[in-house]
């Protein structure tokens, strides 16, 4: 039995929704709520399979309270607003599903809480495009982290340090001492001594104030 509950706050459409539901066999009204606070009260306590949700409520809309909702229970979108940025944020906060009302029939309804209640999505055709920008700017934000990070890796390795040399950098720009590094990274200090050289050959610095300096204004501006 998959166990739902309403969240709207017009009474008319919740009984609406209760007589599309109770149609089914296998679907069960276990909660109603006419704004979102009360809402997530209610979904705590009983724990729905299925929340519809509605957008504008008072006290709290659904946009506000779509993630706390979806921590207990899987959430489906239905309501007379098609916003790109209300169907985006919705879906950002955790929303499985989203409907628009005059836009799907009783039995569509029922096709959508079914396969919500299964992890599935059921999404309209306006919000599925909405979807599909809503991933390729994920994927681009993603995209700009991963070439920044290679940007930085670029930059550091710009110096020509081998990967020793920059694990004893990152040690010198931490305020150790060569027998301080030495003992971190299991070396002798005549070792450190001959990476500093190297290092400060690289940095084209002549002391290692001047080689911090250098080092970390190439980090900083990544």
């Amino acid at each position: 039995m998959i166990e739902v509950m309403i969240v709207d706050d017009n009474p008319i459409v919740r009984m609406a929704l209760r007589g599309y539901l109770a149609s089914a066999e296998d679907v069960t009204v276990v909660g109603e709520a006419p704004d979102g606070r009360t809402a997530v009260a209610t979904a705590r306590r009983v724990r729905p399979d299925v929340t519809l949700l509605d957008h504008r409520m008072p006290i709290a809309d659904g946009l506000s309270v779509v993630s706390q909702l979806a921590e207990c229970s899987r959430v489906l979108v239905l309501t007379s607003d098609d916003a790109d940025e209300l169907i985006a944020g919705m879906l950002r906060g955790g929303a499985r599903g989203y409907l628009v009302h005059g836009e799907f029939e009783p039995a569509e309804l029922l096709r959508a809480v079914r396969a919500v209640a299964a992890g599935q999505g059921w999404l309209s055709p306006r919000s599925a495009s909405v979807t599909i920008s809503v991933l390729r700017e994920q994927a681009a934000r993603e995209q700009e982290g991963a070439d920044r990070a290679e940007d930085l890796r670029a930059r550091r390795e710009g110096f020509g340090l081998t990967r020793r040399e920059q694990d004893v950098m990152a040690l010198l720009s931490a305020g150790h001492s060569n027998a301080a590094i030495a003992r971190r990274l299991l070396l002798t200090e005549k070792t450190v001594k001959n990476h500093l050289a190297h290092i400060f050959a690289k940095l084209q610095a002549s002391n290692r104030t001047e080689a911090v300096v250098r080092w970390t204004a190439r980090q900083g501006s990544a």
